[in-house]
């Protein structure tokens, strides 16, 4: 039931699922030479964690770091993202200041996609869609929930949420406190792309017990899966020459 999402050369909701990269370094120089680093591996799409950039609170010089991160990797999909503390990133912002760093990596021309949380203010995550999409910016609206694993029904609910919100691209990442959590994840994947899905959804267990759920995507429907490069920006990611050999491995057995 699910669409596609067509990012630069990148399309999202068909075939392997995508592989992205996250940085997360805390300065300028050091995010350049993390850029430089990922060509190596070529991820199929780079996310900037800016909660992890000791500047982020200066839009100026977000700004220039975006210029730099982009003129490294011009031609793979940039994705903005500010996690904050409560869903598991580094530090917390005003909700003003959130929407202010938002609209201006959109604004900049150098982002493809950004990250707006689903447990903000509905006003503020359809404003933050708005403006996104009128720069021709795609948005992941996105839930995190490092304490435990929702019921199937509520994952289904909040990535239903996000896309009756107008988010590109819903994610929801879970965390598991057994064996079974993981499979109410991948249930409530393939029912939401069954039976609700008109995009490509992004779904995933973390820790070592959710490892299963980042390499199965294509099984049960998420489009897109994080890797690591030297440091992970989440529990259970795997390194990413492995994620990829297995990516295929299952893709060849479909």
């Amino acid at each position: 039931m699910s669409g596609t999402v067509t990012v630069k050369n990148v399309t999202l909701g068909e075939g392997i699922p995508k592989i992205c990269v996250s940085l997360v370094c805390t300065a300028m120089s050091e995010l350049v030479a993390e850029a430089q680093a990922l060509k190596e591996l070529a991820p199929d799409l780079v996310e900037w964690r800016s909660d992890f950039f000791a500047e982020v609170e200066d839009l100026a010089a977000v700004r220039k770091t975006l210029a730099e991160i982009s003129s490294v990797l011009p031609d793979i999909p940039l994705i903005f993202t500010f996690r904050s503390a409560r869903e598991g990133g580094e530090r917390e912002i005003a909700t003003e200041y959130y929407i202010r760093l938002n609209q201006a990596a959109a604004e900049s021309g150098y982002v493809d996609i950004i990250d707006v949380e689903l447990f903000n203010e509905e006003n503020v995550v359809r404003g933050l869609i708005d403006a996104a999409h009128a720069c021709g910016v795609f948005v992941i609206v996105s839930n995190h929930d490092f304490h435990g694993t929702p019921s199937r029904e509520e994952i289904v609910s909040r990535l239903r949420q996000a896309q009756e919100l107008g988010g590109d691209l819903p994610k929801i990442a879970v965390m598991p406190q057994q064996a079974g959590d993981v499979l109410t994840l991948l249930a409530a994947t393939n029912t939401m792309r069954e039976q609700y899905a008109d995009r490509p959804i992004i779904t995933m267990s973390m820790a070592g017990e959710g490892v299963i759920s980042r390499l199965a995507g294509e099984i049960f429907g998420s489009a897109l899966t994080f890797g690591a490069a030297h440091k992970p920006s989440a529990p259970g990611q795997v390194a990413v020459a492995e994620l990829r050999r297995v990516l295929e491995l299952l893709h060849r057995s479909l």
